[in-house]
């Protein structure tokens, strides 16, 4: 698995590469944000590790442009803001989890290895074919939605939340049960990270976000898709 480090410490590069190296990682890692941008673009990651705060290009918008571009690769945000708006906001420019320095490392590779076990692009997790519901298309195996035609970008753990929807559809799942099934852990800070991904999906895929036919909330248990 190749693993793009995106940070400008000198010593938690180092650290942070020492470590994935010995558990069979292969790290490529650059000090600046607009290095790390040009890295992803041009080659293949099976996730990006990304700081937020960089010269050049800042993580945040290093996560948007990316995601912009199409580029769907899986990513964690290390951030050493811990404010809850930070955290928003980084999950909603793209990025699939965040991690707050400082931090445990055991913890870091716990949560890299659920991102890539949960990956879409992991093509042993996506089922085959595809999958239609009103004017939305799901191609599990290329991790593509469309919406009447027109191609919707949904980050990797979007992509992963609603697959999760599809193939338990009609069943109510508790914000826990989702965090452990989609995630892969159950250490996240907050089930609102449960809400704000189905938030998202709401408003990209759902006719009236405020009225979902299909990801329903089902009050006191929890939520479930419905065709």
């Amino acid at each position: 698995m190749k693993i793009l480090l995106v940070e400008d410490e000198k010593g938690l590069i180092v650290t942070l590469t020492d470590r994935l190296t010995s558990e069979g990682f292969d790290v490529t890692s650059a000090a600046d944000g607009k290095t790390g941008f040009d890295l992803a673009c041009e080659q293949q990651f099976d996730l990006i590790l990304l700081d937020v705060m960089l010269p050049k290009k800042n993580g945040y918008d290093i996560a948007r442009d990316l995601r912009q571009k199409g580029i769907q690769t899986p990513i964690l945000m290390l951030t050493a803001k811990g404010e809850t708006i930070d955290k928003v906001l980084g999950l909603k420019l793209g990025a699939d989890d965040y991690l707050t320095k400082p931090f445990e490392v055991i913890e870091l590779l716990a949560r890299i290895e659920a991102l890539l076990r949960r990956s879409p692009n992991n093509s042993e997790s996506a089922p085959n074919g595809a999958f239609r519901f009103g004017d939305v298309g799901v191609d599990f195996k290329r991790a593509e939605v469309k919406k009447s035609n027109t191609k919707v970008e949904l980050s990797a753990m979007e992509f992963r939340l609603l697959q999760y929807f599809i193939e338990n559809r009609g069943t109510v799942h508790s914000r826990d049960d989702l965090l452990d099934a989609v995630w892969g852990y159950d250490a996240m800070p907050t089930t609102r990270t449960v809400d704000v991904h189905i938030a998202w999906l709401r408003q990209k895929l759902e006719e009236n976000p405020r009225h979902p036919q299909y990801i329903q909330t089902v009050h006191g248990m929890g939520y479930k898709f419905v065709v």
